[in-house]
């Protein structure tokens, strides 16, 4: 409960003023008079002084089409929470894109944007007094960052999908497109296989419009792990971003705000242990992006829950991966919400033992009590298997050490990589000379790509391979090429794929002392992975090797990298606090 927790001390004035704990200190009395007259202008009258102040964190940015909706969900979850009796405040934070700075030297910013989106949260939140809030994500960052301030401010608070994109086509062609479908055609085109035109249609049309990657990518995933804790409405992770239902759950979101405020019940009432237990498990069952994992153990942090890799690999050996969507799979998350969404599987999960139904949920009701209703997917559906019928029986994403990964690594493998490679390295010292390897030919069968300096620390900011893992894919090799690094994957990277290498090679981790040729062995089955080097030679290495100088000196690189704690505690930036 809160009070074992080490929460900000509560105020006589907030215990006074249940329904306005925080903006009643700010607000109220004569020596407050200045504060109320910044406020009128802004839209107050001066009944709404005796009101709720309910925040509203809206992403809502032009940089992507991930959240260029959101400043009209904001504007529902505004009147949600005035039609409760509170009187909502719109804010913004940033947002960055992951699809368009993907393989570029901008996308080390993208896991530092999770931090800097916490933070102002936290600040806005915290300045201005807020009692409670709702916050409204759509790139994948934007979500953990809203559940880590979330979990530090211990406010009534609920959080909202920005809702999945629409599938995008190509006249003439009826496979469903998304952004990842982009990635792999670099590959191909590469390749020979497609020509320019084809390239470029596909540029064209992948994306129809607002929401965020439509696969069960990092979005989709987290969106999905959110509502497994209980810090989202029921469905708000299975709506498209353009509909009636986002619009309703996000006044349902504002109201519900108001209803925490009055009932108790807080963040750190939710965002229990078993809660988290019940966010591998879905995350699993829908066989979700790696990103999960560091995401998870960032909002366990901030939750000061104590949650380590070992919990995926315990949780993993009982949950199988029930769901056939992509990147490995055949379906998009739209597909998914035309069936029910998550909810059903869900309540499958729940009926089978493998789901805590006693948690709670900002509704105020249990796990248990939020499914109770719901029903079974239509017959004939083929997205989501039985659990007799797995796509895999235990999970896909497998934590693995061995003298390569000392502290763990992450690999996500569905089952269809098959559960063991074993090759010779081919080593890249960033992204982009990996890349340009690939594209030119120059990696083949049986090559383990090693791509380093990419962690948290060493990039900095832990970029994700998608641009390399497409390139293979498109390449033809996606079955041939394993590929390892100390950055991370995109939700859309498949293949046999190792990710978050700790420790990193910028701190002497053993993937700074791979050479090319070096045999590299991946063993799911074994939890292992290995490089095939002796002792004796290792420590030759070892002694030779030398600390590579920062990337960056200066500005929130610099200060992430000097502040980051490792991918295996979840790349947090407040470890020694």
């Amino acid at each position: 409960m809160n009070e074992q927790r080490d929460v900000a001390p509560v105020t006589e004035a907030v215990k006074s003023n249940s329904l306005r704990p925080y903006s009643s200190v700010v607000l109220d009395g004569d020596e407050r008079a200045a504060a109320r007259a910044m406020l009128y202008p802004t839209g107050f009258k001066t009944a709404d002084f005796q009101k709720p102040i309910i925040g509203i964190a809206s992403t809502w940015s032009n940089v992507t089409p991930c959240n260029m909706h959101i400043d009209k969900l904001a504007l529902e979850c505004e009147a949600g929470a005035n039609a409760a009796g509170g009187k909502a405040i719109i804010f913004n934070t940033i947002t960055v894109s992951d699809g368009i700075s993907m393989g570029s030297e901008g996308m080390k910013y993208s896991l530092v944007s999770r931090e800097v989106i916490a933070d102002s949260i936290e600040t806005v939140v915290g300045c201005a007094g807020m009692d409670g809030f709702v916050a409204i994500g759509g790139c994948d960052k934007n979500m953990p960052g809203s559940l880590i301030a979330m979990a530090r401010l211990n406010r009534p608070s609920v959080f909202v999908y920005g809702g999945t994109i629409l599938p995008g086509c190509v006249k003439g062609d009826a496979r469903k497109l998304d952004i990842v479908s982009v990635f792999e055609a670099i590959g191909a085109h590469a390749a020979g296989t497609i020509d320019d035109q084809r390239l470029q249609a596909i540029e064209r049309c992948a994306i129809p419009g607002p929401g965020s990657c439509g696969g069960m990518y990092t979005a989709n995933t987290m969106a999905s792990a959110i509502e497994a804790l209980g810090m989202s409405l029921p469905n708000s992770s299975a709506q498209n971003a353009v509909s009636q239902a986002k619009k309703d759950d996000c006044r349902r979101a504002g109201t519900c705000v108001v209803a925490m405020l009055k009932s108790g019940v807080r963040p750190l009432d939710i965002l229990t242990k078993r809660a988290f237990e019940n966010a591998i498990t879905v995350v699993i069952a829908l066989g979700g992006s790696t990103n999960a994992v560091l995401h998870l153990l960032a909002i366990a942090h901030a939750a000061k829950v104590k949650l380590t890799l070992d919990d995926f690999t315990r949780i993993g050996k009982r949950v199988p991966v029930l769901a056939d969507l992509k990147p490995s799979g055949n379906y998009l998350m739209s597909e998914l919400i035309a069936i029910g969404g998550i909810r059903p599987l869900m309540k499958t999960l729940l009926t089978a033992g493998r789901l805590h139904g006693e948690c709670l949920s900002v509704t105020g009701q249990t796990l248990a009590e939020t499914l109770a209703d719901v029903l079974p997917y239509p017959a004939g559906q083929e997205i989501i298997r039985p659990l007799d019928n797995p796509i895999k029986s235990k999970s896909h994403l497998v934590i693995l050490r061995g003298n390569l990964a000392p502290e763990g690594a992450v690999a996500k493998l569905t089952g269809k990589e098959g559960t063991h490679f074993a090759g010779k390295a081919v080593v890249f010292n960033s992204e982009e000379s990996a890349l340009q390897a690939i594209l030119a030919g120059k990696v083949k069968k049986g090559h383990v790509v090693v791509i380093r300096y990419e962690g948290p620390k060493g990039g900095p900011g832990m970029r994700e391979m998608l641009s390399p893992t497409a390139a293979i894919i498109g390449e033809g090799l996606g079955n041939e090429v394993a590929l390892i690094t100390d950055g991370r994957f995109s939700g859309g990277s498949h293949g046999f794929v190792v990710g978050h290498i700790t420790p990193e090679a910028y701190l002497g981790g053993p993937i700074a002392l791979v050479k090319n040729g070096d045999g590299i062995t991946i063993d799911a089955e074994t939890h292992q992975l290995n490089l095939d080097v002796p002792t004796a030679e290792l420590k030759r290495r070892r002694n030779a090797w030398k600390a590579p100088k920062p990337r960056y000196t200066r500005g929130v690189l610099a200060k992430y990298a000097h502040t980051v704690s490792s991918a295996s505690l979840g790349a947090v930036t407040d470890l020694n606090l």
